[in-house]
C-alpha cells in the first residue's frame, strides 16, 4: 500500500477553523487527522502543504519511520505550527493502518486500559454574563450527564486583577457551586493571564469551593512561576496545554510544577508522542487530562490516547459547539453517564464529510481572552454536541 495524495480542509466554526488532513491510498484506504491550531489557521495549513511531497509514495504503515523522519529533516524540529501538522498526520497513518487491520488505533498504541473515559464539559457556559446566568448554565450541564465543569470566570483578567474583578470572579464560581452541589468537580481555566502573586492570591480565594484544579494560572513561558504558585496552593494546579516540547513537560515535572499534566494529543506531535509524555509523568505519579476543545477529528485522536495510556485522569468535552459540527465529521461515540466508551470502530472511528466543510470556508477570528469575548464565541449557533447518540453511537 502507497500513499497517493494529501488533501488539507478548513472549516469555520465561529470562534477558530477546524483544520482537518486527509491521506488518499492506491488501495482506495483514506485516512484523517486533525490540526486545528488555534487562530493560526493558515500557518498550519501552509506547514501540511508542505510536507505533502515528503509523503507520496510512503508505506502508511510505516507510522513511527514517516513521523522520525518528518521530524528530522524539519531542521528546526520543534515550534506548535510543525509539530501539530505532524501529529494530524501521525493521526491519518494510524487510522489508516487501523482501518487496514480492522482494529481501533489504540490497539495500535498498545491496547486499551480502560473500556471508558470519564468526561468533564468545557463550553457550557457560552453567553453567560451574570453568576445566575452561570449557575443556569452550569445545572443544564449537568442535566446533560455531566459530572465535571471547566470554564474561565476570569472575565479580561491580564496579569492582575482590580477588587472588583476578584469579587466578579469569585460570586461566578460560588454561584455555580450552589447550583450544582458539592459532588459536582469544578475545573477554573485562566489561560495563563496571572502574574505571580495574583495567581497565589486568587487560589487561596477560591479554595474554599472545593476545586479540582486551577488550570494555567500563569503565563506558560516560565515554569519556575507555576512551581512557585502551586508551592503556594492548596488547589490543585493544572497545565501543559501550550507546551509542545517533550523537554518542557519534563522540566515541569522535576520542578514539581504541577499536579495534573494536559498535553495536547495534537500539539505535542501526535498519539505516540503524548503517550510517551503520559508515561514519563506516570513515572512521577501525576495523572493525565489531555488538553481538548477544538475538532471532532482531535476528540477521536484524543480518546484513542486516552484509553491506552496508565495514568489518565479525566477527558475534556465540547459540550456545546455549533450544529454543523456533525456535518463536517461522522462520530461513532457513545456517551453515557457522563463518560464516553472506548471507541470499537476500526481506525479513529471518525469519517470527513469533505463536501461540508466547502460550505463553511475559512473566516479569521482573533484571540477572544483580553476583551471579554471568551464566553459569547459562537453563541447564537450553539448547539449540545452530544444531543443525541443513537443505538450504533452515532450522532
Amino acid at each position: 500500500m502507497k500513499i497517493t495524495a494529501q488533501k488539507v480542509f478548513v472549516a469555520n466554526v465561529s470562534r477558530t477553523n477546524f483544520v482537518f488532513v486527509k491521506l488518499y491510498t492506491d488501495e482506495g484506504l483514506e485516512g484523517v487527522g486533525e490540526a486545528t491550531l488555534e487562530w493560526k489557521t493558515k500557518t498550519v495549513v501552509s506547514a501540511l502543504e508542505e510536507l505533502e511531497r515528503v509523503l507520496i509514495g510512503r508505506d502508511p504503515f510505516a507510522v513511527d519511520a514517516i513521523v522520525e523522519q518528518l521530524h528530522r529533516d524539519s531542521y528546526w524540529r520543534t515550534g506548535a505550527v510543525f509539530r501539530t501538522a505532524l501529529g494530524a498526520i501521525e493521526a491519518a497513518l494510524l487510522d489508516i493502518k487501523g482501518k487496514a487491520l480492522g482494529v481501533p488505533a489504540f490497539e495500535l498504541l498498545g491496547g486499551k486500559y480502560r473500556d471508558r473515559v470519564e468526561c468533564y464539559a468545557n463550553h457550557w457556559f457560552f453567553g453567560a454574563v451574570t453568576p445566575d446566568q452561570y449557575a443556569r448554565k452550569a445545572r443544564e450541564a449537568v442535566d446533560m450527564g455531566y459530572r465535571a465543569l471547566k470554564w474561565d470566570p476570569f472575565d479580561v483578567a491580564d496579569l492582575e486583577m482590580n477588587g472588583k474583578q476578584r469579587r466578579q470572579t469569585i460570586d461566578i464560581v460560588a454561584a455555580v457551586r450552589d447550583a450544582v452541589g458539592p459532588d459536582v468537580d469544578l475545573m477554573l481555566d485562566v489561560h495563563g493571564r496571572l502574574n505571580v502573586p495574583t495567581a497565589i492570591a486568587m487560589c487561596r480565594e477560591l479554595a474554599r469551593f472545593d476545586l479540582r484544579w486551577i488550570e494555567e494560572p500563569t503565563p506558560p513561558e516560565s515554569i519556575d512561576a507555576l512551581a512557585d504558585v502551586r508551592a503556594a496552593s492548596s488547589v490543585p494546579i493544572a497545565a501543559g496545554e501550550r507546551w509542545y516540547e517533550p523537554t518542557r513537560f519534563l522540566e515541569a515535572l522535576a520542578k514539581k510544577a504541577v499536579d495534573v499534566l494536559q498535553p495536547d494529543v495534537s500539539h505535542a506531535g501526535g498519539l505516540g508522542e503524548t503517550k510517551r509524555i503520559a508515561h514519563m509523568a506516570h513515572y512521577h505519579l501525576i495523572p493525565v487530562a489531555p488538553h481538548n476543545p477544538v475538532g471532532p477529528v482531535m476528540n477521536a485522536m484524543t480518546l484513542h490516547m486516552s484509553v491506552a495510556i496508565p495514568n489518565f485522569s479525566v477527558f475534556e468535552t465540547v459540550s456545546i459547539d455549533v450544529p454543523w459540527r456533525k456535518e463536517l465529521v461522522r462520530e461513532t461515540l457513545q456517551f453515557e453517564d457522563g463518560a464516553i466508551l472506548a471507541p470499537t470502530a476500526p481506525g479513529l472511528g471518525v469519517e470527513l464529510n469533505e463536501e461540508a466543510c466547502a460550505r463553511y470556508p475559512y473566516a479569521p477570528y482573533d484571540v477572544p481572552l483580553f476583551d471579554g469575548s471568551m464566553n459569547t464565541s459562537g453563541v447564537a449557533a450553539g448547539a449540545a454536541t452530544f444531543s443525541r447518540v443513537g443505538k450504533d453511537g452515532r450522532n
